[in-house]
Order: structure tokens, then sequence, then C-alpha cells
């Protein structure tokens, strides 16, 4: 399962289809975008594409001399736009793909436009949604949720985008959907009433397994894009590769004194001399970068962040996550998102603990002169993705296993403290890919259940995914031959994404400063 080679193939089947000879590329604004995922400008070109048009653009030149290739999703307005195009065609031969699927009635008008008879084919295409690696896609969308229930031309756009990355791929699914979210089941539902429909398209080979959706929500872990532990992960691997490239730079580094005794000795330092100096440029570029991360970094005061944000992700003591917290509210060099944040994370962790100081931090961002919209997120968060309205339990070990397993890593430390926390999805998929992932808590949509262990498994979050999920999904294919994990999501979020979508979604928040009520002292420590 790769999504960027399925969209890519998509790509290059319709232009040899287009036989050889000068092409346009006409796309609208979401084509362009996952087109561009997959193919580079100088890539296309090779294949004789000359021209990238949007189908919108009014200023389009007519140039009867190419042939356009259109790739465009089935909308309405694309539609009546491509109506409007064949009625006055500026091209010689049109060559339409529809990324998904389009209704009789469409293919109706365009066929009665095309009064001139310059449409050669029309064909649908499946590469409905953005491939960000082989392993994770998205769907480009913020806010597609109206407090707990969907928008309803995000849901249609969601269905549409996941039902086009299972033909693409090549699955007809059976559907596993997170009980405690009504979005994550009307989904469910939406994309098994479209296999039902287009059942002639999902008519694939049977396989021995088969393949899963797990339909998630983003509510059910708000912590992990509150985290800025991507970054770090990042910065290792950078640091990790200009080490590698450096040493190889000292090697090849032609020798101050290098005698240039024969022509054969100049001709080789000449040959080399290009390949040097390129290679002197790159390492050039990622010391420059290296060196500005490491400038941000102490700057933003951000390792002592981090290292309070894992714990404040990670371990089970309030007193001292408390303590770090206000200590850094202290701290000018901290911004006030780096601030607020923390305080978001502290309100999500200790939101039911019989000491919670939430409204003395929330006074204390006022009273450092963070934003007002930042301080009303807190409350926002907790109302988005608290205790309340989460299916898992985010802090606290579930069984045996994993107790003995925290015991044991509070007893030798961790390896890198800026990267201890794990997402929820880490713990989901295990427990899914060993087989005892809870029907109770995780039911199949309809009578039928897998037997067998799961091999072939599309995760989508509703709400959006984050980089270090993708990074998990990753390691899992990684170390579990025979399973083949995509991750997809509503979009991929950074935290600042992530609170746009908690705004977008209709949690505003409201003050917790210092006047708010205690919290419940029967809450659990």
């Amino acid at each position: 399962m790769n999504a960027v080679l399925a969209v890519k193939q998509y790509v290059s089947k319709m232009i040899e289809d287009s036989g050889p000879g000068m092409k346009v590329l006409l796309m609208d604004r979401e084509t362009t975008g996952a087109v561009s995922m997959v193919y580079t400008q100088s890539e296309i070109l090779q294949k004789e594409v000359y021209l990238f048009e949007r189908l919108d653009s009014a200023n389009r030149e007519p140039m009867k001399h190419l042939k356009a290739i259109c790739f465009l999703r089935p909308t309405k307005e694309n539609v009546e736009l491509l109506i409007q195009e064949l009625r006055r065609p500026k091209y010689s031969i049109y060559f339409i793909y529809f990324s998904n699927v389009i209704s009789k009635s469409d293919v109706k008008s365009l066929a009665e436009a095309d009064e001139q008879e310059v449409v050669a084919e029309v064909q649908e295409f499946y590469g409905d949604y953005i491939a960000v690696n082989p392993h994770v896609f998205s769907l480009n969308l913020l806010g597609c949720c109206q407090g707990r229930n969907w928008d309803p031309a995000q849901l249609s756009r969601t269905t549409q985008g996941l039902t086009a990355l299972l033909l693409s791929l090549k699955k007809c699914p059976m559907i596993r959907y997170q009980l405690s979210s009504e979005p994550a089941k009307r989904l469910a539902e939406c994309v098994k009433q479209v296999i039902t429909k287009e059942y002639e398209l999902f008519d694939f080979r049977r396989t021995e397994v088969p393949p899963l959706l797990l339909i998630l929500d983003r509510s059910d872990d708000a912590i992990t894009p509150l985290l800025n532990q991507n970054m770090y992960l990042n910065f290792a691997e950078i640091g990790s590769n200009i080490k590698n490239l450096m040493e190889d730079f000292q090697r090849r580094k032609p020798k101050e004194h290098q005698k240039l005794e024969s022509i054969a000795d100049m001709k080789a330092f000449v040959e080399n001399y290009p390949q040097f100096k390129k290679m002197s440029g790159t390492v050039s570029k990622h010391v420059t970068v290296v060196g500005e991360l490491s400038r941000l970094v102490a700057e933003r005061n951000l390792l002592e962040v981090s290292e309070v944000e894992q714990e404040l992700a990670c371990q089970n003591d309030h007193s001292s996550a408390l303590q770090n917290v206000r200590r850094l509210l202290q701290n000018p060099k901290v911004t006030e998102l780096d601030a607020a944040r923390l305080v978001m994370l502290y309100a999500l962790h200790y939101e039911r603990h019989s000491s919670n100081s939430l409204p003395g931090l929330v006074t204390e961002l006022r009273n450092r002169g963070v934003a007002d919209k930042y301080r009303k997120l807190v409350s926002a968060v907790v109302e988005y993705g608290g205790k309340r309205v989460r299916g898992s339990d985010l802090f606290s070990p579930k069984d045996a296993v994993a107790i003995t397993k925290q015991f044991l890593k509070g007893l030798k430390g961790v390896e890198n403290v800026y990267t201890q926390h794990q997402p929820l999805l880490q713990e989901t998929l295990d427990q899914l890919i060993k087989g005892k992932l809870k029907d109770s808590q995780y039911p199949y949509l309809g009578p039928n259940s897998l037997r067998d262990r799961p091999q072939d498994i599309i995760v989508f979050i509703i709400g959006g995914a984050t980089y270090e999920e993708a990074l998990t999904v990753y390691n899992l294919n990684r170390t579990n031959p025979g399973v083949r994990v995509v991750l997809g999501g509503t979009t991929i979020h950074n935290t600042k994404s992530f609170l746009e979508e908690v705004t977008a979604s209709g949690f505003r928040g409201r003050s917790t400063e210092s006047s708010q009520a205690a919290p419940r002292s029967s809450s659990r420590r």
C-alpha cells in the first residue's frame, strides 16, 4: 500500500493515454496540490507536458497546438466550467479525468456541450487526496466538525476522499470505528454506503485476510498535536545527516598541496572540482540551517519547555509539573504560545486532580500579557478533548503489562527526555495488530468481524493526524513484517493548525481564571 505511487501511476497513465505531442495539464485547486505532491515540474516536463493551468483561470489563451489533459474533482463548479470550456475549446483535443465518481447526468451534460467533438476520453482516476508520503495521506480540511457533529459539506468531502483512497489502493475493507465518537460512526456509515452503492468498483480480488479501515477521532488524543516532539526528531536527524556529510566532505576534500604532475592529474582535478564545489555548498547550507535552529531553540528556551511538556504528557507527578510550569511562565524567553501550550497540557492531564491549579495558571498567563485568544483556548482545548469526551485513558496504564512497562521505564529512565511521549495511536495499533483491540471500544460496522489478525490497515483520524503519528506508523511498518499500515487524516497538524481546528470546530473557550469554581475533590489523584 503506497499512496504516493497510487496517485503517481494515475498521472502517468493520463499522460501516456494522451499519446505523443505537446500537452497542457488543466487542473483545479485541489488536484493541483495532489499532483504537485507526487511529481516535480521537471519530471512532468520530460513527458511533454509544457503548460500547467487552472480550469478556473479567466485569462487562458487559446492554444490549438496543445492537447489538454484535464484532471479535476467532479464538483458542480468544475462540471459547469468544463461545459463552458467545451463550448469554446481552447485546445485541440481533451482527455478528461475526474478524481472521483461522477454522476451519469454530469457526463451527459458534458457530452451535450461537446458540439465540436473535441473530447477523446472521460475516465475516473481516484486521486482525490493529498499523498504526503507512501504511508500518509491528507484531505487538507480544517474544522470538519461543528461541536460534536459533522459539517455536512465536510462529511461529504471526507467520504469522497476516503473512498477514493480505498479505490486507488484497491481495497474493500471491513470497518471499525471509535465508539465514543459520533462523527467516527457517521463517517463509517457513509463510507459503507458508498461501498454498497458502488459495489462494482469495489469488486477487487479477495484476500485471505480482508483489509481493515479504522476510523478514529482527534479529540481522543489532544495531547499529541500540542507537543514539539517531532521538531526534536527532525533536529536529531538533520544533525546526524550533517555529521555524515561533513565526514564525507573531509574525505573528498582536495589536499592543500595536491601535486598536479601529469595531464591525467590535472584532468582528474578539473573533473572532480565541480562536484567538490557542489558538496561544499550543500554542507554550508545544512550547517546554516542547524545554526539557525540552534539559535531559535536557545532564544525561546525550547529545550527546557520541551522537557516540561514531556513531563506533563508522560509523568504523573502533579506537584513537580505545577512547579515547573509556574517557573517557565515567569521566564521572559518563553513565547506566549509556548506558555499557553504548557497550561493546555497541564489542563488536559490534571483536569480532575484534587489539587488542580488551572485558574491560577490562567491568571499568570494574563499577568504576563498572553493574548486573550490563547487564554480562552486553554478551556476550549479541554472542552474539545477533555476527560468527559475521551473514550481512552491517555495518562494511566490500562493493564498489568502496561503498568510494568511504565514502572521499568521509570527505573531505568528514558533514552531521550525530549522524545519519550508515544501517541495514543501507538497503543491502539499495537493492540489491533495483536488482535487485542476491544470490540466494546472499537466496534465493527455490521455483523461481520475479522477472525485473523489484520495485515492491511488504513487508519483515518477525523480532526487531523500529526507527523509524530506518521512516524509511529512508519516504525510499525518497519518492525512488523507482513503488516502494512497507511495513516490518513482530514489534515496534518502542527500545534498552530490544531488550535485553529479547535476554534473552527466551534470550541471558543471561556474564562478559567481564579474566580472559577474549585474542582471536585472526589476525582482520581
